[in-house]
């Protein structure tokens, strides 16, 4: 093979090389065991929102999903309003909230939530306890990925930010109304990224302004990876209650999620890993499993793939390193608490 060939080939190739990390993030990997007695339920990585909701009547929930105007934040609110519950879906505009709940059947309330914005989140969770006096359903869906520069949010790095600090102030001041509930569930959407991508030892503490060798995709699973951590230390906080906290990973679907990335890597995603992609319909069904199946009343701590409860290990189950992200987390957001919420 001549070298002009052979350079041509590893040209051609780097790509879907370099995609490795999204492409093998829908991947299982080794799992760990579940305990007995954890719910496993029939659905998999082809089965679509509205079937994983078939026959289940929602009439008299309520629901918020953050980032209702695209992708399977938007499926997620069509399919829960259809299943009979009133969706309040949030965007980061009161225009593109309203037309995105405008465009689906059932009964939707737009609002409008900037995650960059605390003051925007604490607005938000007012105006949603003033409409209704529970709330059964969070499901923190909205979120950005992979900054191809750094970007900060009052010193820190901006998908950690909005990812995770947004949606944990958002957490808080809704946890009273998700309480009142008959049984409240709280959905964070994470990634295969928080696996995949996270730094090595975890969320780095000492670097969360992401001045320090940022990367796009690193600061991405960080962000990711705290969805998860998030998760298992508010299932430990309520856990003598009826309220559950679950978080999951919808898989790899082509959505405006990847609008930052580079065309290169969208063009590998929609192509070269075709076959490890989900349809919107499909990227969704989790979130609704988790949210609505009755089987999980009692199922909290867990981050669900393909709609079944996933045990990948490693950081996504270190509990210290949990304690400590909730406890720097109320650090960073403390003018923007509930002080009287008590968990």
């Amino acid at each position: 093979m001549t070298f002009s060939l052979q350079r041509r080939r590893l040209l051609l190739a780097a790509p879907a090389i370099a995609a490795t990390p999204y492409i093998s993030a829908c991947g299982s990997g080794d799992e760990l065991p579940l305990p007995a007695g954890v719910p496993i339920s029939p659905f998999d990585s082809a089965s679509t929102a509205e079937q994983v909701t078939a026959g289940i009547d929602l009439t008299g929930r309520t629901a918020l999903v953050t980032g209702c105007n695209s992708g399977i934040g938007y499926e997620t609110m069509r399919v829960l309003a259809l299943r009979g519950a009133h969706v309040f879906g949030s965007g980061r505009t009161l225009s593109k909230a309203t037309d995105a709940c405008n465009s689906v059947n059932g009964h939707t309330t737009p609002v409008v939530i900037e995650l960059t914005d605390l003051n925007s989140v604490v607005a938000a969770a007012s105006f949603i306890r003033a409409q209704t006096s529970s709330l059964d359903m969070l499901i923190c869906n909205a979120g950005i990925m992979e900054l191809q520069t750094l970007e900060q949010v009052n010193g820190i790095e901006k998908q950690f930010f909005v990812n995770h600090l947004g949606h944990f102030v958002l957490i808080n001041h809704l946890l009273t109304h998700i309480s009142n509930a008959p049984q409240g569930r709280i959905i964070n959407v994470s990634s295969g990224s928080a696996i995949r991508q996270a730094p090595e030892q975890g969320i780095e503490f000492d670097n969360l302004s992401g001045e320090r060798d940022y990367e796009p995709g690193k600061a991405y699973g960080q962000s990711k990876l705290a969805n998860v951590l998030c998760t298992l230390e508010l299932a430990r906080r309520l856990r003598t209650t009826n309220t559950t906290a679950n978080a999951l990973r919808p898989g790899v679907i082509p959505t405006n999620l990847g609008r930052h990335m580079p065309t290169w890597k969208v063009w590998v995603l929609e192509n070269l890993g075709k076959p490890f992609t989900k349809t919107i319909p499909q990227g969704a069904a989790t979130t609704c499993y988790v949210a609505t199946h009755p089987s999980l009343v009692k199922t909290s701590g867990y981050f669900f793939n393909h709609c079944n409860p996933h045990r990948p290990g490693g950081h996504t189950e270190d509990m210290q390193m949990a304690a400590k992200l909730w406890k720097i987390s109320a650090q960073l957001t403390a003018g923007h608490r509930v002080s009287t919420i008590k968990i």
